[in-house]
């Protein structure tokens, strides 16, 4: 009788072991949401950061001697001279400064457009 019984719970609980491995989600379904958040981010935040830097070094490559620059801090100059790293810059009559080149943010007409661009926005919010 003991057997029996014990046979009958062994029965069971395989019946509910199989019952359970059949209704284990597939493994590739619980991926699905990593792949969705990583699309996510190489197109919202990779993919335009590539762009900008590709920008960027477009821009510090095409530097040339006689070219009016700000600096990432905000120094406004002209190309004196320029390496493969350094730039001196001419902020004024016979005063030079040496920056890295990385530190150029771009032409000087450039980043002022773009600053009367971004200030004429925030003007038009405002009157809104």
């Amino acid at each position: 009788m003991k057997f029996l019984a014990l046979v009958m719970t062994m029965v069971s609980l395989s019946a509910n072991a199989q019952e359970a491995a059949a209704a284990a989600p597939n493994p590739l379904t619980s991926m699905v949401p990593f792949v969705i958040i990583f699309a996510i981010f190489y197109f919202m935040m990779i993919r335009p950061q590539k762009k900008r830097l590709q920008e960027e070094q477009a821009m510090l490559g095409a530097l040339s001697k006689g070219d009016e620059v700000i600096t990432k801090s905000g120094l406004f100059g002209t190309i004196y001279g320029i390496t493969d790293k350094v730039v001196t810059l001419e902020v004024a009559d016979g005063v030079k400064l040496k920056v890295l080149r990385s530190y150029i943010a771009g032409t000087a007409k450039r980043v002022l457009e773009e600053v009367t661009q971004n200030t004429g926005k925030k003007e038009e919010k405002a009157e809104k």
